[in-house]
Formats: C-alpha cells, structure tokens, sequence
C-alpha cells in the first residue's frame, strides 16, 4: 500500500504562508484523488483541498482563494500552497488518497498521512 509523509508544516504569523508537501511511498498515478485534511483541536477532521488525478480541484468556501491544491506525479507528491493564513486554519493537517465524485464530492479512504501541525497566530 502507498503509504503517505506529511511535511512543511510550523508557526506562522496571520497573513503567512506555508507550503504543506505529501511525500507519498510509491506512485500515485494510479490514484483517483487525493486531499488535505485539517484537524482543530475539539473538531471534527474536514477537508480543506482535493485534486482528481486528471487535475480538477475542489475547496471549501473557507479556503477558496486562499488555498491551492497540485499535484506532482512525477515527484509522488501533492502539494497544499496557503496564503493569507488566519487563526482558524490553525490544526494537524493530513493527506489522503481516495476519489473525487463528479459532484465534487470527495470520498475519503483508510489511508492517512501522520499529519503535520500548523499553527497561525494572532
């Protein structure tokens, strides 16, 4: 199974940027999707970006704008860029593989990442 490496989180200021990586074990060209996940403490785990192996892209309304989801299949890695960070993305993000309904809906499967933790200040 391809396992999944969450990287690149840490402390930055409101208005900040971040650059998370999902370093994945073996190629992920097979994948139907991926997708970043984040985790506040006392909250439920809820999904921030998704992207489709042919590229398209869902996000919520909170991160529309904000948040870009890529993918690297030649690297095994998918990438989440955030800008103009505020304190209500603070938590542990994680990577999945799953798929990505014509809807846009994402479903989720068993297999997560560790997470990386990010944390916004005021």
């Amino acid at each position: 199974q391809v396992q999944l490496v969450e990287s690149g989180g840490g402390l930055v200021q409101t208005g900040g940027s971040l650059t998370l990586s999902c370093a994945a074990s073996g190629s992920i060209l097979a994948i139907p999707a991926m997708a970043w996940y984040r985790q506040a403490p006392g909250k439920q785990r809820e999904l921030v970006a998704g992207i489709s192996k042919s590229g398209r892209t869902v996000y919520p309304t909170s991160v529309a704008g904000r948040f870009t989801i890529s993918r690297d299949n030649a690297k095994n890695t998918v990438y989440l860029q955030m800008i103009s960070l505020k304190p209500e993305d603070t938590g542990v993000y994680y990577c999945n593989r799953g798929s990505l309904g014509p809807s846009g809906r994402y479903y989720p499967s068993a297999y997560w990442g560790q997470g990386t933790q990010v944390t916004v200040s005021f």
